[in-house]
């Protein structure tokens, strides 16, 4: 009987070092969060982690809704300061652990190449793809830009709305747009798809809050976690990738 007990004990064990630890993390995110994981579970021998992608506003709807989910890590504040107002994450544990920048992207076969935002206003130009800056901090980012210049209704009217950043950059890539607005980061995971236009100023900057879910069962793996991402393994993956320190 001690035996079956002791049998049953290292199960358990077994199974909690292998639970799952989930992460919703940004689009943008997609290629350095992939290899961040990779990194951490070899530092973390047991561990595994399961990461789900999307936009940060479609993520922040889908923990409100009762989804299972450990860490979020968002590609704006204003997203992230909604997920603390409606206390679905522990501002304490609030960090930012990246930068990007926007940038202005067009098929590797265009013909005519904008180097500013006015251009996107002209003849020459007749979509533009931008994620819906009711849920996606890139279109909003974006949006901003636009309206700061004076060309938001011009501009509005050729845009092609996209469900998250990456759709955007496909759009792009596949030439089904004639420009798109993504992150620096997002055109570097398609180096010979898509050709960058030129850079787009924000003001304030592009930074990216992650923060431990407040209805998370595994909230000391979701904070080693976060750690990793901050620590010097971490960033430097995200350097990797194009990310910026913040």
């Amino acid at each position: 009987m001690r035996l079956v007990f002791a049998v049953l004990a290292l199960c358990l064990s077994a199974q909690s070092l292998a639970a799952d630890l989930t992460v919703s993390a940004a689009s943008s995110l997609t290629e350095s969060f992939r290899d961040i994981v990779a990194a951490y579970e070899q530092a973390y021998p047991g561990s595994h982690v399961d990461l789900n992608f999307a936009a940060s506003g479609v993520l922040l709807q889908q923990i409100a809704r009762g989804a299972p989910v450990d860490v979020f890590a968002s590609a704006d504040e204003p997203t992230m300061d909604k997920a603390v107002a409606r206390t679905l994450v522990d501002p304490a544990t609030r960090t930012v652990f990246a930068a990007n920048q926007l940038w202005v992207v067009v098929p590797p076969t265009a013909r005519t190449q904008p180097t500013t935002l006015s251009a996107l206003a002209t003849s020459t130009v007749a979509r533009v793809a931008i994620g819906n800056p009711d849920s996606v901090p890139v279109g909003r980012y974006a949006q901003g830009s636009l309206e700061k210049a004076g060309l938001w209704p011009a501009v509005q009217v050729k845009a092609i709305m996209t469900q998250n950043v990456r759709q955007s950059l496909d759009y792009v890539a596949r030439g089904e747009v004639d420009a798109g607005f993504v992150y620096a980061t997002d055109a570097q995971a398609m180096p010979g798809r898509v050709k960058r236009a030129f850079q787009v100023p924000v003001a304030g900057g592009i930074t990216y809050p992650m923060a431990v879910v407040s209805a998370s069962t595994r909230k000391d793996d979701a904070r080693r976690f976060l750690a990793f991402v901050k620590s010097a393994a971490g960033q430097a993956i995200l350097r990797r990738h194009g990310f910026s320190r913040s």
